[in-house]
């Protein structure tokens, strides 16, 4: 199967689990995750309707930011920055990328709301959040992103719209899901203290490849896939 025939089962996979848990399907985005990807699997997908991709590293996502806008429409394509990001790459990323999945501290978000009031730019992000507790993971602690929020919130050139998780890697994707229902619990009661309007902070940016379907019945609004759709075997 090629990339096209893996993004239209992904999707078909995603309509009949909407269908089964009472969802629409056009509340979740398919993030494409392109970080090892060849340029022109990246074209194949966006040829297949991907508007959302997906990168980890700042200069590659620079490199095929720069590669694709010389055959597609540029203003089509929403760039996502989903890795961890070094505030000595910030400059950079506010450039290219859309949404900053990533922001992992207030100081971050600090570095993004200055680099962003250079270029004029309010800069869409997301809180990344460590529901599982794992030390390798990035992420506030669950107990000290409000704090961190009601900071961020005061920042001009930053507007937050949800909360992001990278999961621990299983083979059982049921055991990821307790911490894909904590990041939603969380979501929900910022709304309600913040008095946030769904619209604004809406987004749950979580599951893979491995969990996207759990992640899905959890409540995820961007399901980030990269193996699923670029694999060719």
């Amino acid at each position: 199967m090629g990339v096209k025939d893996n993004i239209l089962t992904i999707q078909q996979e995603i309509s009949s689990l909407c269908a089964t848990i009472g969802r629409k399907p056009s509340e979740i985005t398919l993030l494409a995750v392109i970080k090892e990807a060849e340029v022109e699997q990246i074209k194949e997908a966006i040829d297949a309707g991907i508007v959302d991709l997906g990168e980890n590293r700042v200069q590659e996502g620079i490199r095929k930011y720069n590669a694709i806008r010389m055959t597609h429409d540029a203003g089509r394509i929403k760039w996502h920055m989903i890795g961890h990001l070094q505030t000595n790459k910030v400059k950079d990323a506010v450039k290219i990328f859309d949404l900053i999945h990533s922001v992992d501290s207030l100081y971050l978000a600090q570095e993004l709301d200055k680099q962003a009031k250079k270029i004029n730019k309010i800069q869409d992000i997301l809180v990344e959040v460590n529901t599982s507790g794992e030390k390798t993971k990035f992420g506030l602690k669950p107990d000290e992103t409000i704090e961190v929020i009601k900071k961020v919130t005061e920042l001009k050139n930053i507007r937050i719209n949800g909360l992001m998780i990278v999961a621990p890697l299983s083979a059982n994707p049921e055991e990821v899901r307790p911490y894909f229902r904590l990041l939603r619990e969380l979501r929900d009661k910022i709304i309600i203290q913040f008095g946030f309007r769904n619209s604004d902070f809406g987004i749950l940016s979580m599951g893979m490849s491995q969990d996207y379907r759990v992640a899905i019945e959890e409540g995820a609004t961007i399901v980030r896939i990269g193996s699923a759709i670029f694999k060719t075997a």
